[in-house]
């Protein structure tokens, strides 16, 4: 998708962190552009940000996780810009680093329901409509390199969703491309250093009906200033990577048509290499407190 000036553009999760900075790359292009986001406040607030930068926009409060409200969505998108161009499946929660044996089933249900589920409803809602278009257009679904790439043990109920992610594009891509339609999709691996985002704290939009059955483990939860401060106290300097200047690494990747938008993604290659001898070799690929490398 190499034009971007007056196409449609929806962002899920857009109302801060990463979908706020893809939405202010792609208004930046001449987009017109829709962010869906369940967090009702934040993406009011988000929205008179994006109406002082200039260019068109819409708001809409959108549960991913539920496919009802996806479906709305598409139908308003549709409605008030009569396509969509360019797809950003971003929404993503997470829970506390756990061992298995301490998540809860709501665990499961609330992170796969966001972030595998989310994904696929928003697929199911837009590709049909996307393909009957018969217009060139992209999809782009946010995951991780922990799980995609090279998982954390700590973080099993989020690694494994992301996991699932890049398997999910991985099959989408292949049958855009080999039932002949104008689309294409990528896997948008945020990277470049730690990333400030909202995902430190989403437990703040947990669902009462999903809470956790049984209290946290001390010390399982951390917010992003607290998990630099510890770092900074061990001597460790970790870099943080600005998610305006990732948004438009992303924006790049989308012109290119790349099927992994990752900043370094030559680095993955060794990883990968060595996850697939370790598993080749009947071992596991990661220990505790290290991904596969």
């Amino acid at each position: 998708m190499r034009e971007f000036e007056g196409r449609v553009a929806v962002v899920t999760g857009g109302a801060s962190g990463i979908g706020l900075a893809l939405a202010r790359a792609f208004l930046g292009e001449g987009m017109k552009l829709v962010i869906a986001d369940v967090e009702e406040a934040a993406l009011q607030k988000a929205s008179e940000s994006l109406r002082a930068q200039g260019g068109e926009h819409r708001a809409i409060v959108c549960d991913v996780s539920d496919a009802g409200s996806v479906n709305a969505l598409a139908e308003q998108v549709y409605q008030h810009f009569g396509a969509c161009h360019l797809l950003c499946n971003n929404a993503g929660v997470s829970v506390a680093n756990l061992a298995v044996w301490d998540t809860t089933p709501n665990d499961w249900r609330w992170v796969h329901g966001v972030n595998v589920r989310g994904i696929a409803h928003g697929i199911q809602a837009f590709v049909p409509r996307m393909i009957e278009g018969g217009e060139e257009g992209f999809v782009m679904n946010t995951s991780s390199g922990d799980g995609g790439i090279s998982p954390y043990s700590e973080q099993v109920v989020y690694a494994s969703s992301k996991a699932a992610v890049s398997t999910l594009t991985e099959c989408l891509h292949a049958q855009l491309v080999g039932t002949g339609t104008k689309l294409r999709a990528a896997i948008f691996y945020p990277s470049g250093g730690m990333l400030n985002t909202g995902i430190w704290t989403t437990r703040r939009n947990r669902p009462v009906t999903l809470a956790r059955e049984r209290p946290l483990p001390d010390g399982a939860e951390m917010t992003f200033d607290e998990f630099m401060e510890g770092f900074k106290k061990a001597g460790v300097e970790i870099p943080v990577q600005d998610l305006d200047e990732l948004a438009q690494f992303a924006l790049a990747g989308i012109r290119n048509e790349d099927f992994v938008i990752m900043i370094g993604r030559e680095a993955m290659e060794a990883q990968l290499v060595e996850r697939a001898r370790k598993l080749a070799a009947g071992e596991c690929p990661i220990m505790m407190g290290h991904p596969a490398s």
